[in-house]
């Protein structure tokens, strides 16, 4: 089909999903409008940092793939930097020799509004196809997105049983930082599903930002957040802000007999799940699992400092005995996925993070942002290839994933930290046939392992009841109740033999849908 340009008399339909339904019906508004898939996503994913604030704001990062009807497929890595004024030194004594996970010594730059911003330029706005032809079309574009969101933020969306659930989970955090009790307490009580969250300060930078998004960077906004910082105890400034771009990339791409995917490279962890796609037919797939997270603890770091061993985080140099990893912090709720295909044959999955739920700990009152703590996950030992140093990018655990089989064009993102490439590698094959509906692959029961990151003091398989039928490896196998959030909430649009299909997973609050673009006469 042509784009849906008004007057056109042709229209472009979206497959989106998303883990809250206002996210959806804000790309439902971008589609009514002409947009394509990525005005669905652009417009559904700033509506979640109002929506989800515990998972995902205005002070994360983004990093998404995007794929053209001609098959080229674009990386967009948002990927905020450590402050040009890191003191490793400092750092080392204020974590016991380990990064802080909380507070603003956690924070990096946020990528997310450049991410946004690189989206939106690619597409073009309304009344342009734009150089770039990435799906935004005659519809959507930031702007309109982003005072769609001030009005919801300033009017009060309603507290999700995700959002309140994370209230409670972090009760202590969010009574310790005055931001965060400002906003998701009421009376000394927490926030409860169906209350109403106003967040006025939130609205007031969404507006500013619809006008001059990059006042985020190099402006007033810029200026006060560097402010925030500073009292705060932080070190990045406005000049780390301003140093701040997106960058595109070419994608890592897997090609096999059946199928082609791609995913994005470091310091994202996708060499991580294509190595689990690649290798996921052997008899002992929790092995697999630990080989793969093994290397990346060892080897996943900021190309910035030095060349990446992307061959042994493929794990192609057969290293497939894993070894006792790194016992990271826990990271529940850390992210959103939004995928979107539409009918013209665009894709995106784009993901959005906060890190670990409310990120830093640390709303600013100023702004009204939600800090993410990505800097937590540097190293601080001398040698590794994720040792923070000035102006260096975390190991990232974002990892969305596009795929292509004879007769399905997918796109797939999920929550789930680091054991994102676990889930994703668990459930994206069978995405990829047509003749499975993609609603009972995520409702299937779910394994996936780790150590604190779960919950645990040593590795451990957490499985959902009836999910793990491979052995072990040996590992302890703990079995939940029911489906957990630790499995992950996958996001899934496709294109399937001819047919726009949608999927959200039911472990979330979310909603997939297939949205009709804006049906007229010819003129």
């Amino acid at each position: 089909m042509s784009p849906g340009r008004p007057g056109s008399g042709r229209t472009v339909d979206v497959a989106v999903a998303a883990p809250h339904p206002a996210a959806v019906a804000a790309a439902r508004d971008a589609v009514a409008a002409g947009g394509g898939a990525v005005a669905a996503a652009l417009a559904a994913a700033v509506t979640l940092t109002v929506v989800y604030p515990h998972q995902c704001s205005l002070g994360g990062d983004l990093v998404a793939l995007v794929r053209a009807p001609d098959g080229r497929v674009t990386a967009v890595l948002s990927i905020g930097a450590a402050a040009g004024a890191v003191d490793v030194a400092r750092l080392r004594a204020l974590g016991g020799g380990r990064m802080p996970g909380q507070g603003a010594h956690a924070v990096t730059v946020p990528g997310v509004v450049a991410g946004w911003r690189a989206l939106d330029g690619w597409g073009g706005g309304p009344g342009t196809r734009g150089d770039g032809g990435l799906g935004l079309r005659w519809g959507g574009g930031l702007g309109p997105a982003l005072a769609r969101a001030a009005r919801l933020a300033e009017q009060g969306a309603t507290v999700s049983t995700g959002l309140a659930r994370a209230i409670r989970s972090r009760w202590e955090q969010v009574l310790a930082d005055p931001g965060l009790r400002s906003v998701f307490t009421r009376d000394g009580a927490p926030l409860n599903a169906g209350e109403p969250l106003v967040q006025p300060q939130l609205a007031g930078l969404l507006r500013e930002l619809a006008s001059d998004p990059d006042s985020f960077y190099r402006g007033a906004v810029a200026a006060d957040l560097a402010e925030g910082l500073r009292r705060a105890g932080g070190t990045l400034t406005a000049a780390d802000l301003a140093a701040h771009d997106a960058e595109t990339a070419v994608p890592l791409n897997l090609t096999t007999d059946t199928a082609s995917w791609w995913a994005t490279p470091p310091p994202s962890q996708g060499a991580t799940l294509l190595a689990l796609l690649d290798l996921r037919t052997d008899d002992d797939p929790v092995r697999l699992v630990r080989a793969a997270t093994a290397a990346r603890d060892r080897l996943l770091g900021d190309p910035r400092r030095g060349p990446v061993d992307l061959s042994g985080l493929l794990l192609r140099d057969g290293a497939t005995t894993p070894v006792v990893p790194a016992l990271s912090r826990r990271a529940a709720g850390d992210t959103v996925a939004v995928t979107a295909v539409d009918s013209d044959g665009y894709a995106v999955s784009l993901i959005q993070s906060v890190y670990q739920t409310f990120g830093a700990g640390v709303l600013d009152p100023g702004t009204g942002i939600v800090l993410h703590n990505r800097g937590s996950a540097f190293s601080l030992d001398d040698g590794h290839p994720a040792l923070i140093g000035p102006g260096l990018r975390p190991p990232h655990t974002l990892c969305p994933l596009l795929g292509r089989s004879a007769d399905v064009l997918l796109a797939v993102g999920c929550q789930g930290g680091r054991a994102q490439p676990q889930i994703l590698a668990a459930t994206s094959p069978d995405l990829l046939d047509a003749r499975v509906a993609p609603q009972a692959v995520l409702d299937r029961p779910r394994w996936v392992v780790g150590a604190r990151d779960l919950g645990f003091d040593r590795e451990t398989v957490l499985a959902e009841p009836g999910a793990l039928t491979a052995p072990s490896d040996g590992l302890p196998v703990a079995v939940t109740a029911g489906p957990v959030d630790d499995a992950g909430h996958v996001q899934v649009a496709r294109l399937a033999a001819g047919h726009l299909e949608a999927a959200s997973d039911p472990r979330a609050d979310g909603l997939g849908a297939i949205l009709n673009g804006p049906q007229e006469n010819p003129s």
